[in-house]
C-alpha cells in the first residue's frame, strides 16, 4: 500500500481553495476511483492521466487507485489533471522526489502534453493565501501567474517533464525543451472625446458621469454620436489601482479572455455586447460552473448597451441587481457563483423605431403608440437606476467648421481631480465616488439646505422623481460641485442635476 500527495485549487467564481489531493494505490483488481465530490471534468480525468502516463513511455500502475480529494465536503471544480497525475505517480514511485507542499495546475492530453487552462491568476492567489510558495503551471500560463506577487511560479509543458524533474525515469520529448516566445501586446489607442463634433450639453453629461461613476442613457437620432460618446467614457475614468487591476484581471482570467502578454489589466475595461446577446453572455451562467458574463467583465469599467431597447428585456431586467449591489450572484445546479460587478451603464437609444423623432420630427413615420412602446421597452425600475438621462439632438452645419472640442487627456484631468475630492470626502468610508454613496446615509451626514432641495422636493411630490431618483439627484449634485471645486453643492448643483436626471427639461 502506497500513498502519495499533491494540491490543486478548486475555483468557484472568483473563489479559490487549495484542495489536497490523495493517491492510494492497493492490491486488488485494476481501477481508477476518484472521491471527494469532484464535478463532471474532474472525473473524467481519470482516463486522460492514464493515457498520458502512457505517451511517456511509461506503465501506468494495474493495481486499485483511490484518489481522494480533500476537503470531502468542498464541490471541486478545476484543473485538477496535474495534481492527480504527480499524486498517483509519487504513490507509484515513478515520481519518488515529488514535494508535496508545491501546487500543480493544468490540464492533460492524451499525449501527455500541459495545456493552458482558464482563472490561474485567482488561483494562484489562493495558493499564497494558503501559505503556499511554489506552483507548477501549464507554460501557456506562466506569465499570468508570473504576476503574482509571493509565488515561485514554474512551467511545464508535458507532464515528462514533471516527471524527470521529480526523478523518475522518464525521456522528456526534444520540443518541450524549446522557449516560448510571448510577444507583449501593444497598448490599444483609446478614442479621443476630440474626435465628437458639437454636442456640448452630451460631453458635459460624459464628463459628469465618469468623474462621479454615475449611469448614463443617451437618447437620440442615429448620426448624432451616442455611440461616439459612450464609447469615449472609458478614457475618462482614472487608472485601476493595484488592487483594483488584480481583481478585474482575475476576472478576465476566470472568463478566458486574458492575454497575459501585457501584463495587469490597469485601464477600466469596455464591454459592448450586441443586441441580441442572450443573459447568459450579458450577466454571465452556462452548463455547469458558471462564467462570468460582459457585466462582470466590465466590473469597475463601462458596460455600453447600444440600441438598448433592441435588447431582450429579460437580459435587461437581470442588470438591476448589480446596479444596486455591485454584484452577480448565479446560481446552477453544479454549485452558485458570485462576481463582482461594479460597472457604469450607459444606454443609447434612437428616440423611436425610425429613430427620427426626436427635434422637430420631420421626417418621422412613427405612430406616438409605436413612440410610446420603443422606449418602453426600457422598464421604469431600470431607467430610475440611470443617474443621467440626456438627449443627444442634431448638430447644425456650423459644427463642421467650428472649433474641436477638448480632447480626452483635459477633461480626463478634471476627472481626476474630482474624484481626489471624493476619495478624501469618503475616506473612513467604504466608497470612494459619489454614485455609491446611499442617499440616506447623505441625508444623515451631509444633508443640503431645504432651499437647494425645493425643486427636488416639488418633483417628488408631482411624481415626476422618485424617491431613488431624488437620491441620485443629491448624488449628481455633489459630482457637480466636485468638478466645479465647490465645497458642498448649492441651488445651482441640484438644478443642474434635476436637469440632468429627468429627459425633456434641458430647455
Amino acid at each position: 500500500m502506497s500513498i502519495g500527495r499533491s494540491h490543486a485549487v478548486s475555483l468557484l467564481g472568483m473563489d479559490g481553495h487549495v484542495v489536497e489531493v490523495e493517491a492510494h494505490l492497493a492490491l486488488g483488481l485494476p481501477a481508477f476511483t476518484i472521491v471527494g465530490r469532484p464535478d463532471p471534468a474532474i472525473g473524467e480525468a481519470r482516463e486522460r492521466i492514464r493515457a498520458a502516463v502512457q505517451s511517456c513511455g511509461l506503465t501506468f500502475p494495474a493495481r486499485r487507485i483511490t484518489v481522494n480529494l480533500l476537503p470531502a465536503d468542498l464541490r471541486k471544480a478545476g484543473a485538477f489533471d496535474v495534481a492527480m497525475a504527480i499524486a498517483v505517480l509519487r504513490a507509484a514511485g515513478v515520481a519518488p522526489h515529488a514535494p508535496e507542499r508545491v501546487v500543480h495546475l493544468g490540464e492533460l492530453g492524451l499525449d501527455g502534453r500541459i495545456h493552458p487552462v482558464r482563472g490561474v491568476l485567482p488561483a494562484v492567489h489562493a495558493a499564497v493565501r494558503a501559505g503556499f510558495t511554489r506552483v507548477v503551471v501549464p507554460a501557456g500560463n506562466l506569465a499570468e501567474a508570473a504576476l503574482v506577487p509571493g509565488i515561485e511560479a514554474t512551467g511545464a509543458r508535458h507532464l515528462a517533464e514533471l516527471i524527470a524533474r521529480y526523478g523518475g525515469d522518464v525521456e522528456v520529448p526534444d520540443a518541450v525543451g524549446e522557449p516560448i516566445a510571448v510577444a507583449p501586446a501593444a497598448p490599444a489607442d483609446e478614442p479621443d472625446l476630440a474626435d465628437v463634433l458639437g454636442q456640448g450639453e452630451a460631453r458635459f453629461a460624459l464628463e459628469v458621469a465618469a468623474a462621479g461613476a454615475h449611469h448614463l442613457f443617451l437618447v437620440g437620432p442615429p448620426g448624432t454620436g451616442k455611440t461616439m460618446l459612450a464609447s469615449r467614457l472609458p478614457g475618462l475614468l482614472p487608472d485601476l489601482t493595484e488592487a483594483e487591476a488584480v481583481e478585474v484581471t482575475s476576472l478576465h482570467s476566470v472568463a478566458g479572455v486574458f492575454d497575459p502578454a501585457g501584463g495587469l489589466l490597469t485601464r477600466p475595461p469596455l464591454e459592448a455586447p450586441h443586441h441580441t446577446a442572450s443573459a447568459a453572455a450579458v450577466v454571465g451562467g452556462g452548463s455547469g460552473i458558471p462564467r462570468p458574463g460582459a457585466a462582470s467583465r466590465a466590473h469597475l469599467g463601462v458596460l455600453m448597451l447600444d440600441e438598448a431597447p433592441e435588447f431582450a428585456s429579460r437580459v435587461l431586467e437581470t442588470l438591476r441587481q448589480p446596479l444596486e449591489s455591485g454584484y452577480l450572484v448565479i446560481d446552477r445546479a453544479a454549485g452558485s457563483a458570485r462576481y463582482p460587478a461594479r460597472f457604469q451603464l450607459v444606454l443609447a437609444a434612437n428616440p423611436c423605431p425610425c429613430g427620427l423623432s426626436s427635434g422637430t420630427g420631420v421626417g418621422c413615420t412613427c405612430s406616438s403608440i409605436q413612440r410610446r412602446r420603443y422606449l418602453s421597452r426600457l422598464s421604469g425600475p431600470l431607467l430610475d437606476r440611470v443617474d443621467l438621462q440626456v438627449d443627444v439632438l442634431p448638430s447644425n452645419a456650423a459644427v463642421l467648421a467650428g472649433d474641436q472640442g477638448e480632447p480626452t487627456a483635459q477633461v480626463a484631468a478634471r476627472v481626476r481631480q474630482a474624484r481626489e475630492r471624493m476619495r478624501q470626502r469618503w475616506s473612513g468610508t467604504p466608497w470612494t465616488t459619489n454614485a455609491e454613496v446611499p442617499g440616506a446615509w447623505l441625508r444623515r451626514h451631509h444633508r443640503m439646505d431645504r432651499e437647494a432641495m425645493s425643486g427636488v422636493t416639488r418633483a417628488v411630490d408631482r411624481g415626476t422623481l422618485s424617491l431613488r431618483g431624488a437620491d441620485r439627484v443629491q448624488r449628481v449634485a455633489w459630482t457637480l460641485a466636485d468638478l466645479a471645486g465647490r465645497e458642498r453643492p448649492g441651488t445651482q448643483e441640484v438644478a443642474a442635476a434635476m436637469t440632468l436626471r429627468i429627459r425633456g427639461s434641458h430647455g
